[in-house]
């Protein structure tokens, strides 16, 4: 094997007690939400709004987002499945022929985990809840946008997160390279290189939440509301829609669902790229944070 492939055979599971673990994806997730609030701390003393008003704001997000990555993948990529498994949407388990008692109570049933999630589900539900969070506890004008402003520099750090967390499952790569150049990911039962796909969008995240951290810090602009988080859904979705091109298909028969030559995830990062652009470029006043 070529010098230039690398050979990802990295256990996605750190620890293992009988069908239960815990798993890197886990970790990654912990890792951005408690760094997350951490920066976000700075943010709210800098701009004056009591710290106390984190917990809350961690609730809003971490349901939101669980739920709308959930329903996501359900609706978006796996509503053929799930029509028939109604229960597995809201359960971490699965029947699973042969499988012993789960925790000595549900013989037949395997402890899986939810292993379906879709970011472009997330990217709904958040800013949903965001707008009754914002309501409730921010006295801001356009408190909506003032917090949604906000919030896009960490889910760009905690997308960097969670494609790592991806990588570490060996899920979400791209097509064969055609070359000696990629990574095999033999875990998923792969033989030749892809592109690392996970890694291309990982750095690309982080990468935009230096610039938006930048943006926060160093310039005017987030007095100017709706401005970071249209900076945020132009490039983050713009990102997407161009590494989509290197991956391979989620879910098998979805790849093209509107336009033979977009797939799913492409046809939904269209008009969030739109609404950023929207954000960015409408006609508004500065206003002091």
């Amino acid at each position: 094997m070529s010098f230039l492939s690398i050979v990802w055979d990295w256990n996605p599971e750190i620890i293992k007690i009988g069908s239960f673990g815990i798993r890197w994806y886990s970790l990654m997730f912990v890792i951005a939400f408690v760094l997350g609030l951490h920066l976000m701390k700075k943010i709210f003393i800098e701009d004056k709004i009591p710290v106390q008003k984190l917990d809350p704001l961690f609730m809003y997000v971490f349901v939101s987002m669980l739920i709308g990555m959930r329903l996501g993948d359900v609706f978006f990529y796996s509503w053929d499945y799930y029509q028939n498994h109604l229960l597995e949407i809201i359960l971490p388990i699965k029947k699973h022929e042969g499988a012993t008692a789960l925790f000595g109570l549900l013989k037949g049933w395997k402890f899986t985990g939810f292993t379906g999630f879709a970011s472009h589900g997330a990217a709904i539900a958040i800013p949903i809840s965001l707008y009754f969070y914002a309501k409730k506890h921010i006295d801001r004008s356009n408190s909506w946008l003032f917090i949604l402003d906000r919030l896009g520099i960490m889910v760009a750090l905690a997308g960097f997160f969670i494609r790592f967390g991806n990588f570490f499952n060996s899920e979400i790569y791209g097509k064969p390279t055609g070359s000696s150049f990629g990574v095999i990911f033999t875990r998923a039962g792969e033989t030749e290189p892809r592109y690392p796909t996970q890694l291309f969008e990982a750095f690309s995240y982080l990468i935009l939440f230096f610039v938006l951290w930048y943006f926060y810090w160093k310039t005017n602009k987030k007095n100017q509301r709706g401005f970071l988080f249209g900076v945020f859904m132009v490039a983050l979705w713009s990102l997407r829609f161009f590494i989509e091109f290197l991956k391979e298909p989620q879910v098998e028969g979805r790849e093209d669902w509107v336009f033979n030559s977009l797939n799913t995830g492409q046809v939904l990062s269209v008009p969030l790229v739109l609404i950023g652009l929207w954000l960015m470029f409408r006609k508004t006043k500065q206003e002091t944070a």
